[in-house]
């Protein structure tokens, strides 16, 4: 089994109406109060609205995940 990843998804809006998905995963540090994230993967191009923008990168963070990860609801 591999090893569980904490991964975080936000949106980012760059420009007015420029909505930007961004993929973070925490850096390790036992020792550290506040967790600390590095930018692992995020859109090359805007979306409309932070909505859409949020569905896509739903959608990328699932890929991420592969198969073996999907949970059936």
């Amino acid at each position: 089994m591999p090893a569980l990843r904490d991964i975080a998804l936000t949106v980012e809006e760059r420009n007015e109406h420029q909505f930007f998905w961004v993929i973070l995963e925490a850096l390790d540090s036992d020792a550290a109060e506040a967790i600390h994230y590095a930018r692992i993967f995020d859109a090359a191009t805007p979306q409309p609205s932070y909505a859409s923008a949020l569905a896509m990168g739903a959608a990328a963070l699932r890929k991420l995940a592969g198969p073996e990860h999907e949970t059936r609801f």
